[in-house]
């Protein structure tokens, strides 16, 4: 019989002590934690997108329970983000901004669209793609959107309307709306003033104590409390209260709806779906490779970039926002002691249970106060530190980081993700179609090893280890490497060249065709070239293609076993050739070691 059988323990006690009870109480308080934090920011992130702060909520609940349930990471909170928002409200200018119900249906419709993208990526696993995409874009990016995020919520903090519109740049809107004739609003500015040293100060005392972070939900409440009763935001029937507030939220959860389907709207959103559904997997790969360096986790990319795209695209029928993956939310999710994915789970159900018993009550909330958190929320993405490194570790990253952020800044911001990702594959690219060559010596120690400046130029073998990406970007380079092999082995009366081909790797056609031009010139100029360190991927190639049949598998040395260096039995091989076409060297094959 089992230990378990002997058991006097009552079998709900046991479970009680069990590990599946204790990560469920772990992935509970970590939840309840992280909603804390998420009911103030889903709110603020919806006025960023300029849509009603109820459908950033309905985003908390469902887009963070389905990627919560699919995603790979055990750590990563998803949910609406600043820079998704940001992109958002870039992506609706083009509707009339008193259409509300328009730019609303268009907003689920665009969720939808970034579902489909995200997908389309995952399903086609190009999700690996993103790993040619620089960190630096994604610092660049977030640094622009953090400052624009900035400037968008400036009009509330001081308590007036926004002037301009979509269509018009950022920073001019801004200028518009700060030389208005109409006065600032001082109990606005004083509300958001008071939200940003809470928010600063508080977190600070928050940690010293020792308490989970929920200084914004307190800031959120007091402020909000504060403003009620001295009668900011109380407000006569028809009469408008002194403070601008949000409007109230249902008390009920979000419903199954079809978004409205235009042609136009399609048209006018596909480039930001395209630029949302890159940038939020960015951000959701970004972060969650992050927290698995430190929680030894194994991720799956391409199924976290399938429960992204889920995500988005049932949000779009629960009319939620699109969203990703929150840093913010994520680091206190880590650091509250979640175990597993389901504590996304348990923070949605927790916004739920909030919305439907606090909803109304967010009518009193002055936009000021939410104003004042992104503002300070917006600041904390600005990682100083991080963007000196990232500006100084190479030009490369340098360009691609201030490229990036000067693309959210002043073109626009949709675009900036996919100009940044643009040059950082093309700059990759680069990179990758640059091949190195070197050449090899036999030292008078019988050591093959690379040859240096002092060392006299050898004859009758020539040895060259060609190392890289053996693609068509490529082709041009190794076309003219191996060109001045042949006029080197020319100019010094050598026949024979061994090309060290371990090293290369990723062999296509045009790379492939380039060799077997320069073998055919070669036979048909007297060169013999062997083919050493060909490892099986590469012959696998030459024997398709047909170029090993024509050139011979005795100038072929494939690279098996660990023990085995088809380099030395190469080398060996052509000058044991090369001796017995020259009557004055002596008829002896030495023993080679390669360094």
């Amino acid at each position: 019989m089992t230990e378990a059988a002997f058991s006097t323990s009552p079998p709900s006690l046991n479970w009680l002590k069990s590990k599946r009870f204790q990560n469920f109480r772990k992935d509970l308080v970590a939840g309840a934690t992280v909603a804390a934090i998420s009911l103030p920011q889903s709110m603020a992130y919806a006025l960023i997108a300029g849509v009603d702060p109820r459908f950033g909520l309905y985003t908390a609940i469902v887009f963070t329970a389905v990627a919560g349930i699919f995603g790979s990471s055990n750590h990563l909170v998803n949910g609406p983000t600043g820079a998704v928002s940001l992109v958002t409200f870039s992506a609706l200018a083009f509707i009339d901004p008193d259409a509300k119900l328009d730019a609303y249906e268009a907003m689920f419709l665009l969720a939808v669209m970034v579902g489909i993208v995200q997908i389309t990526i995952a399903v086609t696993r190009l999700g690996d793609v993103t790993r040619y995409i620089s960190e630096s874009v994604v610092t660049g990016f977030i640094s622009g959107a953090a400052f624009l995020t900035i400037i968008g919520q400036i009009a509330n903090a001081l308590g007036v309307k926004a002037q301009g519109t979509g269509h018009q740049h950022v920073l001019y809107r801004l200028y518009l709306t700060l030389t208005q004739p109409g006065p600032f609003n001082y109990k606005a500015i004083v509300i958001s003033g008071s939200a940003i040293l809470f928010a600063i100060y508080g977190r600070k005392l928050i940690r010293k104590v020792g308490l989970p972070q929920i200084e914004m939900l307190l800031a959120v409440i007091l402020l909000s409390a504060a403003a009620y009763f001295v009668g900011w935001s109380q407000f006569a029937p028809g009469a408008k209260p002194a403070v601008p507030l949000i409007e109230a939220i249902p008390a009920a959860l979000p419903g199954l709806h079809v978004p409205s389907i235009k042609l136009e709207w399609l048209v006018d959103m596909s480039s930001s779906a395209v630029s949302i559904g890159i940038l939020g997997l960015l951000e959701a790969l970004a972060i969650a490779k992050a927290v698995a360096h430190s929680s030894r986790q194994q991720l799956d990319y391409n199924r976290q970039c399938l429960a992204e795209g889920i995500g988005n695209l049932v949000g779009g029928f629960f009319r939620c926002m699109p969203g990703a993956g929150s840093l913010s939310r994520t680091a206190i999710n880590y650091s509250a002691g979640a175990v597993t994915r389901f504590s996304g789970v348990f923070t949605a159900a927790i916004v739920a249970f909030a919305v439907l018993m606090l909803g109304p009550l967010a009518a009193y909330i002055p936009k000021a106060v939410l104003a004042g958190l992104l503002i300070v929320a917006a600041s904390r993405l600005i990682d100083v530190e991080r963007i000196r490194y990232t500006a100084t570790a190479s030009r490369a990253d340098a360009i691609l980081l201030v490229t990036t952020a000067l693309a959210a800044v002043f073109i626009e911001v949709e675009f900036a993700i996919l100009i940044g990702s643009t040059v950082s594959i093309i700059w990759y690219i680069l990179r990758a179609s640059q091949l190195k060559v070197q050449e090899l010596i036999v030292s008078p120690e019988q050591v093959v090893r690379a040859r240096i400046a002092s060392d006299p130029p050898t004859s009758d073998v020539l040895i060259y280890d060609i190392e890289g990406e053996f693609f068509f970007g490529a082709a041009p380079d190794l076309d003219k490497y191996l060109r001045t092999a042949a006029d080197e082995a020319v100019r010094r009366k050598a026949h024979f060249i061994v090309l060290r081909l371990k090293r290369v790797r990723n062999p296509d056609a045009v790379a492939l065709e380039t060799l077997d031009i320069f073998l055919k010139e070669a036979r048909r100029d007297g060169l013999t070239i062997l083919l050493a360190g060909v490892r099986p991927d590469l012959h696998d190639a030459l024997e398709r293609i047909g170029i090993a049949k024509r050139h011979g598998e005795g100038l072929i040395f494939r690279e098996e076993e660990k023990d085995y260096s088809a380099t030395l039995s190469a080398v060996r091989k052509a000058y044991d050739l090369a001796t017995a076409q020259l009557a004055d060297r002596d008829a002896k094959t030495p023993v080679y070691y390669l360094v």
